[in-house]
C-alpha cells in the first residue's frame, strides 16, 4: 500500500499532495486561536514599527548598516519576540504559571533562531524595501511560528527535537 502511495505520488504530485493536505488530522482550533492572537495583536505591530526604528536609526542598506540592524535585531526584539509568544499563548490558555513554557524553552528557541533570522534578516535588511519589510518578517515568521508551535507541544525548543520528530516519520514512509 505505502509502495502505491509512493508512486502515485511520484506520478502526480499536485493531485497527491493536495488531497492529503485537505486530509490532515484534526486542527487544534483554540491553539491556533492563540498563536494568530499573539501574532495579530503584538508581533505585526511589533514588526511594523519595529523595521521603522531600525532604519531611522541606522538607514541604507550598506553592509555596516545590515550588520548594525541584525545585531540590534537578534539581541534586543528576538529575545523580547520569543518571550511574548510563549507567555503570550501560554495567558491565553490559561495556564497557571505563564512563564513556564519561557523557562523551559526560551534558551533553546532563541539559539535555534539564530541559525534561521540571522540570515532572513539579513537578506531583509540589505535586499527588501522598507515598505514590505513587515510582509517579508510575516512570511519567515510563518515557518518559524510553525518549529515555535511544535516546540510548546512536543519540543524542547530545539532544532535537534524537531529533526528528531521529523526524521522518524521520514524513515517510517520511506
Amino acid at each position: 500500500m505505502l509502495k502505491l502511495f509512493l508512486r502515485h505520488a511520484r506520478r502526480f504530485p499536485w493531485v497527491t499532495n493536495v488531497t492529503l493536505y485537505g486530509c490532515l488530522e484534526t486542527i487544534e482550533w483554540r491553539q491556533t486561536r492563540n498563536v494568530a492572537v499573539v501574532a495579530f495583536s503584538f508581533h505585526g505591530n511589533f514588526n511594523f514599527f519595529w523595521m521603522r526604528f531600525l532604519e531611522r536609526r541606522f538607514p541604507g542598506n550598506s553592509i555596516g548598516m545590515v550588520m548594525r540592524k541584525l545585531f540590534l535585531d537578534q539581541t534586543t526584539a528576538a529575545p523580547l519576540a520569543t518571550s511574548v509568544f510563549y507567555t503570550g499563548v501560554s495567558f491565553l490558555e490559561g495556564k497557571e504559571d505563564i512563564l513556564e513554557d519561557w523557562r523551559e524553552k526560551f534558551l533553546n528557541t532563541y539559539k535555534t533562531g539564530l541559525m534561521f533570522w540571522p540570515f532572513m534578516q539579513f537578506l531583509n535588511f540589505a535586499l527588501v524595501p522598507l515598505y514590505v519589510r513587515t510582509t517579508f518578517t510575516g512570511c519567515c515568521a510563518f515557518i518559524w511560528a510553525t518549529f515555535l508551535c511544535f516546540s510548546r507541544q512536543t519540543g524542547d525548543g530545539t532544532a535537534g527535537a524537531a529533526l528528531a520528530w521529523i526524521f522518524k516519520y521520514h524513515c517510517y514512509y520511506e
